[in-house]
């Protein structure tokens, strides 16, 4: 998808990727992972996410990077916090209590911000670009990471031409696809969850069902 759409959706709030409560996953499996208490998280694509806080909560410094500096200052309003802004070229940069939050394009990103960081977490970051930014994302994802990186992917998949993304339809082949080369791919949940999403029935969708990855970098 292309910048303005995003900065779109935002402006317009139409968001309803967002979710209001914490990650059922990432509650329920984050101690899986086997991380230190103080292990560092890099969030891609974070919007306003909530689960930030519970991971900031948990003891783990935090950082995001978002696109929109509308869900920026949304996120530290909506969490009672004033940040800290100043520039990390060529990001702008939002920093308070254990979470850092970088504005600007993903594909800048360099490895350097992510050094010495043990873990991502993905809820809605790959399940927000069609096919070949899919690819696009992967790529530059896998290139950042150093050996043993772990990432925690949540994906979501459903019959794709029921619905137009976003959020995509990620099947698992796909996901061996695109991170095969370059990780270990374990899945770790599987859900079928159209029930409690409402407003996908709504859209046309006949099924729904969310996977839980652990890929960890080779």
């Amino acid at each position: 998808m292309e910048e303005d759409f995003w900065h779109r959706r935002w402006t317009k709030n139409e968001i309803g990727f967002h979710q209001q409560h914490i990650n059922l996953h990432l509650r329920e499996l984050w101690s899986t992972l086997e991380l230190p208490s103080n292990a560092p998280v890099f969030v891609p694509l974070c919007g306003k996410s909530k689960d930030m806080l519970w991971l900031a909560q948990q003891g783990h410094p935090v950082l995001g990077i978002e696109l929109s500096e509308i869900a920026i200052q949304d996120f530290f309003r909506e969490a009672g916090l004033t940040p800290t802004v100043d520039t990390c070229h060529p990001f702008k940069r939002f920093w308070g209590d254990n979470v850092t939050l970088l504005q600007g394009d993903f594909f800048a990103l360099s490895a350097a911000y992510v050094e010495g960081f043990p873990i991502v977490y993905d809820r809605a970051s790959l399940i927000a670009f069609p096919p070949e930014m899919r690819r696009r994302y992967a790529k530059h994802l896998g290139e950042m990471l150093a050996a043993g990186t772990k990432v925690m992917l949540i994906t979501l998949e459903y019959t794709q031409t029921e619905m137009r993304g976003p959020p995509f339809s990620v099947n698992e082949p796909e996901v061996f696809e695109l991170f095969g080369a370059t990780m270990r791919i374990e899945q770790l949940r599987e859900l079928d969850v159209l029930s409690e999403n409402p407003r996908f029935i709504q859209r046309g969708l006949s099924s729904l069902r969310e996977k839980v990855f652990q890929l960890t970098r080779k």
